[in-house]
This record gives structure tokens, sequence and C-alpha cells, in this order.
């Protein structure tokens, strides 16, 4: 009985200093919990004003640190590989961005003009929009059944140019005499027929490619093209503060360069067509849409596309005479000469100011690069950097 009388006494001592021992150990842990954060949400509720509800930015930090250098040297390297591999994975994914880009700063002289006669810009965009594809879908559907059947007809008369080449004494065969056309011909028709069914599964590939791509590249059009004043004055928020207002000079300058560009190339690329096909229905060269159609697509790539278009044509043309022949390369000689000296000056002249060589380097280093669509933007970018160049580089060594 005195035993455990004394071992209640003691375990009655005992439980008030393991109460309190458990209360010291856990006071301090909820003041590490709560007492910091609910005196940093005190002072968080102080500095949000109306003005900065987020309350104002910090002291940077010190950029001279071992820590933060070194820190900020492996950022560096990581995110330049990181970016190497998007550019390596991504690189058709971002060519048709590019392209989209380009398409869209062409357009914007339209909406702007739309835009300062009081439309919104979802309305402006919407009729330059509705504008496009209805000039697109109207010219395809009068075109392609036109196409279709000159195509069919061409196909037609294969055997029968076939034949021609076999002759030493017409145009044709004279060509075949030459370069050797019938054989390379006969050497592609006879290849096996997996040869000629890998050939059909490849070309529907590539149709339903380029009907995707075509696709992707008008809703990424069409989001740039709406959205494209946000755009804008996000990429100048990148720039410092001091900097900005000389940045916006340029590169309004290098948005105004290529939207002149874009509108001036497909202008001329028009009237070429339109030229192309006046001619050669009025001396009888057969598929004359098929063949202005081409001239005016080739005629987007500068440099290279005028002359490739005309080769083709000529050939057709000497399938009538070698006299209809020779008369188309030297109509196609003297529109090369109008495109040069008048239509190009006074339509892209006046936006784009690029000298020649500096065209050609940079048509076939675009082309090299990224095929097609590097030969159509290397003009208007080789523009923007001798902008740069003039505006920028060259006054900063000039004083160094």
């Amino acid at each position: 009985m005195g035993l455990s009388d004394s071992s209640r006494d003691e375990s009655d001592s005992a439980s008030p200093s393991e109460s309190g021992h458990h209360d010291l150990v856990a006071q301090p842990h909820r003041e590490d919990e709560e007492g910091p954060v609910a005196e940093a949400e005190a002072i968080a509720a102080e500095i949000s004003t109306p003005q900065q509800p987020l309350g104002r930015p910090g002291k940077p930090l010190n950029h001279r640190s071992p820590f933060f250098v070194g820190m900020l040297g492996a950022a560096g390297v990581a995110t330049t590989y990181l970016l190497a591999q998007l550019l390596i994975t991504a690189q058709d994914m971002l060519v048709l961005l590019g392209l989209a880009w380009f398409i869209a700063i062409g357009l914007e002289p339209g909406v702007s003009w739309l835009v300062g006669r009081g439309l919104p810009r979802w309305a402006a965009v919407t009729v330059v929009f509705v504008g496009v594809l209805g000039l697109v879908g109207g010219f395809l559907a009068a075109a392609i059944p036109v196409i279709v059947d000159q195509a069919g007809e061409f196909a037609d008369e294969v055997p029968g140019y076939l034949r021609d080449l076999q002759d030493e004494h017409s145009a044709l065969g004279r060509l075949d005499e030459r370069f050797g056309v019938r054989e390379r011909v006969e050497q592609l028709v006879s290849g096996g027929s997996q040869d000629w069914m890998s050939g059909v599964l490849g070309a529907g590939q590539a149709v339903l490619g380029a009907v995707g791509d075509f696709l992707v590249v008008v809703v990424l059009m069409v989001y740039f093209l709406a959205d494209l004043p946000r755009i804008r004055q996000g990429l100048y928020r990148l720039v410092p503060h001091s900097r900005r207002p000389r940045v916006i000079l340029i590169g309004d300058e290098i948005f105004a360069k290529v939207g002149g560009y874009v509108l001036g190339n497909l202008t001329i690329s028009l009237i070429a067509g339109a030229l192309t096909f006046l001619w050669l229905l009025a001396f009888g060269v057969p598929y004359a849409l098929l063949l202005a159609v081409t001239v005016a697509l080739l005629d987007l790539v500068p440099v290279v596309g005028a002359a490739l278009g005309a080769i083709i044509v000529s050939l057709v043309a000497f399938t009538v005479s070698p006299t209809v022949g020779l008369m188309t390369i030297g109509f196609f000689l003297a529109y090369q000469v109008l495109e040069d000296y008048v239509l190009v000056p006074r339509i892209i002249g006046r936006a784009v100011k690029v000298p020649a060589l500096v065209t050609v380097v940079a048509v076939l280093l675009g082309g090299a690069l990224l095929g097609v669509v590097g030969a159509l933007v290397a003009i208007p970018i080789a523009a923007a950097l001798l902008l740069i160049l003039r505006e920028v580089a060259f006054p900063r060594l000039d004083k160094a």
C-alpha cells in the first residue's frame, strides 16, 4: 500500500514534468511552422496595394556570388544544349511556325488599314482571311477542273512524245540526241511494280503531309494575325527600358519590310502567271493554264524560280514548233528584264532594298538550309539584317 502510494506520488510528480517536456518540444515546432508564415502573411497583406497587388519586386541577387556564377554557367550550358536538341527535333514544326509568322506579317498591312477605318481587329482579321480564302478558293475552283483535264491530256500525249523522241528529224528527237531524254524516261518506266507501288504510296503520303502542313500554317497564321499587337508588345517588353524606343522603331521598320515584300512578291507572281497565260494562248501552246499556274508558283521563289518556270514552259512550247519554242524563250528573257528593272523596283524596291549580290547569296543559303521556304524568306531576312547592321552595328564599329 505504501509502495503503491509512493509509486502514485512518483507518477504524479513525473507527469507534470513529462507534460511540460512535451509542451516545450511542441511549442517551438508550432512556432517554426506557424509563426514565421503568419508574420510573412501579415507583411504580404501590408505590401499588397491596388497599384501593385503582388507587391514590389525585391532586390536582385548578388551576381558576383560564386554560387550564382556557377549556377548561371551550368544553366547556360544546359539551356544551350536543350535549345539545340529542340531545334533538331522540332525543326519541321519550327519551319511551319516561321512560315505562318511570315505570312501573318505580310497580311498585317491590310488588317491595319481596315482597323484604321474603324473596324474591330477581329472583324478586320476575319475580312482579310475570308478575302484571301475566297480568292484562293475561287481560283482553285476555276482552275482545278481545267488543270485536271490538261494533265489528263498530257498523260495521253506522253506516248506520242516518246515516239517523237525516236524520230531524229523532230525537235524532240534532236533534243534526245543531245541530252539522252528517252533513255532516262525508259529507266524510270522500267522500274518494277514494287517501285511503282512504293512511289504511289510515297506520293500519297506527301500529299497528305502537304495538306496537313497547309492546315497547320493557316491556323497558326490566323492566331498570329489576331494577336499580333500583343505579340509585338510582348517582344518589345523583353528589351531593356532604356533601349526600348530605338528597338521599337527598328522592329516596326522590319515588320514593314516583310509585309511589303510578301504583298509585292504575290503581286509580281500573279503578273507573271497572267502574262504567261496570255502568251501561251496567243501561240496555241497546249496546257496554257497549267503552265501559267506553274510559272506563278515558281516565281514566288526568288532568282531560281523564274528561270525554272521558263525552262518548263519553253520545253512544252518546242512541242508546237521550234519557232514557238525560241519565241517563248525570248518572251521569258524580255519578261525577266521587265520584272527586274520595272516591276521589282516599283513594287518591292521601296520596301526591301537589298543588293543583287546579297539577294543571290541569301537565296542560295536559305534554300540550302530550309529548302523552298528558306528561299522564300531569305530576302526579307537579309533586308532585316542589313537594317540592323546599318543602324546598330556599323555606328558602334565606327566609334570603336
